[in-house]
């Protein structure tokens, strides 16, 4: 197999406050913007008492001991590594988990603790600590124990969600770190850079950090009481002239998206971390969300057939899988905490309900390599995408069409089923289960059928654009 360069791993995350939504649902989100070559393979892994008692990384030199008693989850990992690189999911415990946002620590800040190049890097976190937490609190004190054990090889955030709490965590150098607790009247947006500023060591209910995290900063300098308080942002994290384009941009648009009202200038990191919608965000808003790319205005790089667009759009082609991670409380715990995939790039791909109480997806969700073939998941909807980008103007708007009356079905059934299980799940609870699991590989199956369908139909539209341009015929 021909070795694939190795992109970088950049995503854009977004959570929303249970007061926040339209439904009254907590949210915790993330694109992953990786290299399109890589397929996304679905995995299930169930409970076990013995499971491996030791952790050895497929993508880099890091090991670490893991307990024997595991619960089960699921993951999203890039095919070349199987219980690595899981992504996001849930456990059996109801607790969902994405991981990782790429950030940057300043160098200054790493000057005095640096990364350690064998340390807990990004491909490991998933999979060293979803199967042993019961709760997001636990996740945090889980994840930040290996950091200060390992120390981190890069930056990253990662988020955790359960039926009462979701937290985010930064890290900000080698063993340092800060995780906050989502307020739940408010929502944040992030692309690739730390956005933590306010730090109240006093407030355990919505803080957590490294013990000496202010210390250590006004120790070497990269904090001074005398000019104010102390502010995560300023002492350790990156904020680069490449930051202006590649990263203010999708903090200022989302948030323009969500909260018209708020007047944020593009060209300056002081953005609200925090900020109030103008209006209650639904998950229509969120699909949304994860398919901007400056619609419309001068910075769309897909309306100007501009790659060299300075401004890096949200939706993007080598986006390997977008998840939107739904806890809904007033439900049981297997149709309450739900996922919504998109494989590949969510602006021409759909996004499809992933509930935690499903045993196994069809097979076809767990066979995609680096090369394009007719049977895995991961390439068909690839195609239809691939073919999109050839004329995005053309074709875009034949997919967005199709894709958009696919999930407004799947949300009508979704809410059929939904109301049959509950009537059944608590005196038939096998017959509740082989529903929902019937359900589930009803709707990724006939997904597929649609993604044959408009690949098919995409090709034709290509091929009598094609003919058009080389007609040759004036006999």
């Amino acid at each position: 197999m021909k070795e694939i360069k190795k992109l970088p791993s950049e995503c854009t995350t977004i959570i929303v406050g249970n007061r926040m939504t339209a439904d009254g649902s907590r949210i915790l989100a993330r694109s992953s913007d990786f290299d399109a070559m890589m397929a996304i393979n679905f995995e299930v892994h169930e409970d076990t008492l013995f499971g491996p008692s030791e952790f050895i990384a497929k993508d880099s030199k890091f090991r670490c001991p893991l307990p024997s008693k595991a619960l089960g989850y699921t993951a999203l990992p890039d095919y070349q590594f199987p219980g690595e690189w899981g992504s996001a999911g849930y456990n059996t415990a109801g607790v969902g988990m994405s991981s990782t946002e790429t950030i940057f620590s300043s160098d200054r800040a790493l000057s005095f603790d640096p990364y350690v190049e064998n340390g807990l890097a990004e491909n490991c976190t998933y999979n060293i600590v979803l199967p042993y937490i019961h709760t997001a609190r636990e996740g945090v004190e889980r994840l930040s124990k290996l950091i200060e054990e390992y120390g981190s090889a890069e930056g990253f955030a990662i988020g955790f969600i359960d039926d009462k709490e979701t937290w985010y965590l930064e890290n900000a150098c080698g063993h340092r770190w800060l995780a906050c607790r989502m307020p739940a009247d408010r929502y944040f947006v992030t692309g690739n850079q730390s956005r933590y500023r306010d730090y109240d060591p006093n407030d355990k209910d919505n803080f957590m950090a490294s013990s000496d995290l202010i210390e250590f900063a006004e120790k070497n300098g990269l904090y001074d009481p005398a000019k104010g308080k102390f502010d995560f942002h300023e002492a350790y994290s990156r904020d680069e002239k490449l930051d202006t384009t590649y990263n203010y941009p999708r903090v200022w648009g989302l948030q323009k998206m969500f909260s018209p009202s708020i007047k944020n200038d593009v060209t300056r990191n002081d953005f609200p971390v925090y900020a109030v919608a103008d209006k209650p965000i639904s998950l229509s808003d969120l699909r949304t969300a994860f398919r901007f790319h400056y619609n419309g205005t001068e910075h769309d790089p897909y309306l100007h057939n501009n790659g060299k667009e300075p401004y890096r759009p949200v939706a993007i082609f080598r986006t390997t899988q977008t998840h939107i991670l739904q806890v809904r409380n007033e439900l049981p715990q297997a149709i309450g905490c739900l996922s919504y995939v998109a494989l590949g790039m969510a602006d021409l791909g759909v996004f499809l309900p992933l509930y935690q109480g499903v045993k196994s997806y069809p097979r076809q969700y767990s066979l995609g390599n680096s090369n394009s073939d007719s049977h895995s998941a991961y390439w068909k909807f690839r195609k239809v995408m691939t073919l999109g980008m050839v004329n995005y103007n053309a074709y875009a708007p034949v997919i967005h069409e199709v894709y958009s009356k696919l999930e407004a079905e799947n949300d009508q059934r979704q809410k059929e089923m939904e109301a049959e299980y509950l009537k059944l799940y608590k005196d038939e609870p096998m017959k509740a289960q082989d529903m929902l699991q019937q359900f589930s590989d009803s709707i990724l199956l006939h997904a597929l059928d649609v993604a044959d369908a408009l690949t098919e139909k995409l090709f034709t539209l290509l091929a009598q654009d094609i003919q058009k341009e080389y007609l040759f015929h004036g006999a």
